[in-house]
């Protein structure tokens, strides 16, 4: 079984933000759109049949309706294990139309999900890749087997094949980046360091010329 992770730019995947007023007057951030595409070729030279993502996103639903939380991350890790430090958000849902397998992800109140709502308010526009598992043909390319894992949030590849810039990695080595997360870890419940917080990611995010 091979590793497999597939792209897809914010516009590829005709990303829509959702605000929804939850619990009161407290809002969550919800993404949705294309989060992987079936029958044609991608970047990777791989084609997944249609029906292979038809039984994935059926699995994923299950898990999702007998109440097990699919956790996604900021960025790629290079396994299929959930990191707990890096989860940004949870899928909440996912459908075939056509083709392709649609989704719903819904930012959670985590350090990494603070940093994913405040660029996406920024403006920023942020893709999605899924991470799974499967065999790939080597003559043409065709995966079986295919199993979702999750689908994470990346930042927007400068080209189809290019790698997505490593946010967390990229704040970390700048200046005040480390501060600034680890304030995120300590500033949930502190609307002022909230704030502080949001000015320092957004000055941070036009450092990062995305």
């Amino acid at each position: 079984m091979a590793y497999l992770k597939e792209n897809l730019t914010f516009d590829r995947a005709g990303m829509v933000l959702e605000s929804v007023k939850e619990d009161g007057d407290k809002k969550s951030l919800y993404m949705k759109g294309i989060f992987i595409q079936g029958g044609i070729k991608n970047a990777n030279e791989r084609i997944y049949p249609v029906s292979e993502i038809e039984s994935a996103v059926n699995t994923l639903n299950e898990q999702i309706t007998t109440g097990y939380s699919v956790l996604g991350e900021v960025d790629h890790p290079d396994d299929l294990k959930i990191n707990l430090d890096r989860v940004s958000h949870m899928i909440t849902q996912m459908w075939m139309d056509g083709a392709n397998g649609f989704g719903k992800l819904k930012i959670l109140p985590t350090p990494m999900g603070q940093l994913v709502t405040t660029m996406l308010e920024a403006g920023v526009k942020l893709g999605v890749s899924s991470r799974g598992s499967g065999n790939v043909n080597e003559a043409d390319g065709r995966v079986s087997d295919f199993e979702i894992i999750t689908v994470d949030v990346v930042a927007q590849p400068s080209a189809p094949n290019a790698y997505p810039k490593a946010i967390y990695e990229g704040m970390m080595n700048m200046k005040y980046g480390h501060k600034t997360l680890q304030i995120a870890k300590e500033a949930q419940d502190n609307k002022k360091v909230q704030k502080y917080l949001q000015d320092e990611v957004v000055r941070l995010i036009r450092d990062l010329k995305l």
